[in-house]
């Protein structure tokens, strides 16, 4: 750590609001504690929890840093007291309970990625928010397997593409919702089966005629509120829907004869407060069942836009204006 400097760039804002309130600071540079290692980054995913961290509704778990972030990809510089030095200039992606939007951040290497030959840090940084996300709650959670047809919202947003790039890989096919005739066009491009303006069409309605009246076998769900219901009419009996966000509203009003009488299940999850040891379960098994995909070139992120870490009121105001494709990142070296 002798040559390590002392402080770093970074995006810490003081008080919530707008993203005018993203303005570069200088921040000490963390120490690895035992466990972790320190990444130098290169690059950081933009997600829309930072969005909502920044405006106060979404504060970091205990012990997270308020530097925000969850996501980033970079090389491992130094490490905490019981790591191998061997480990210290890798590359590697990592997820992250916030500290992202800065030039280092120390994190469990249990919840890092070995970065594969040929692919860019800027790719790099753009999967492990959104893989983990859909892994956990579309394969995991609501146990899509090889054969089943699923209803994603958001299809084109950083965990609607991603959900399209598993499903292909792994045989589920894709039905996503969109806010316009060509982000429906670009979902299609990427592998979806079917892509429903939800301005224009009745997304129920259309789930029903694309599955000839079966429904679907889950719902990844990150609109909530009136959604939930009109969610509920797409699965089949025996379906599962799964709440990621709740963009609509945190609450809704269900028919619960409809429940019992289906044999629904609801679940729902939120990554960022679970604690480090299962997110490194949930790395290892991504190294066993998608990484080979990634290394093989098979699984690439969608990205929309790349700004510098000093523009990252930019990057959110990009994705708040809701037009992106994919995953924004910001490029910190």
């Amino acid at each position: 750590m002798n040559a390590m400097p002392q402080t770093m760039h970074a995006i810490d804002p003081e008080e919530n609001g707008g993203s005018e309130v993203l303005r570069l600071v200088e921040r000490p540079v963390p120490q690895p504690a035992a466990g972790e290692v320190l990444i130098r980054v290169a690059a950081a995913g933009v997600n829309r929890p930072d969005v909502i961290q920044r405006e106060g509704k979404y504060p970091p778990p205990p012990g997270a840093p308020s530097i925000p972030g969850l996501e980033v990809a970079g090389t491992v510089v130094a490490v905490g007291e019981d790591m191998m030095a061997e480990l210290i200039g890798q590359p590697v992606c990592a997820l992250l309970a916030g500290g992202g939007y800065a030039q280092y951040v120390a994190v469990p290497f249990g919840q890092c990625l070995p970065i594969p030959e040929g692919m860019s840090m800027v790719e790099a940084a753009a999967i492990p928010e959104t893989l983990f996300t859909v892994w956990t709650n579309l394969f995991e959670r609501a146990f899509a397997t090889e054969g089943d047809t699923v209803l994603v919202h958001g299809g084109t947003s950083g965990i609607g593409t991603m959900a399209i790039a598993l499903g292909a890989l792994f045989g589920v096919t894709v039905i996503v919702t969109v806010g316009s005739d060509a982000k429906a066009q670009i979902a299609l491009e990427l592998g979806a089966a079917h892509a429903i303006n939800y301005k224009t069409e009745d997304f129920v309605e259309r789930v029903k005629a694309i599955t000839e009246g079966k429904g679907v076998a889950a719902v990844l769900d990150m609109v909530g509120g009136d959604y939930v219901p009109r969610n509920l009419q797409c699965l089949a009996d025996d379906g599962r829907h799964v709440s990621i966000a709740v963009q609509r509203g945190a609450e809704a009003t269900i028919p619960l004869w409809q429940v019992m009488a289906r044999r629904l299940t609801l679940t729902g999850s939120t990554l960022r407060a679970r604690d480090s040891a299962f997110k490194s379960l949930v790395a290892d098994e991504l190294v066993r069942t998608v990484w080979p995909h990634v290394e093989g070139g098979r699984l690439r992120p969608v990205i929309d836009q790349v700004y510098p870490l000093g523009e990252a009121a930019a990057a959110h105001a990009r994705m708040e204006a809701g037009d992106h494709v994919g995953k924004i990142v910001l490029q910190v070296i």
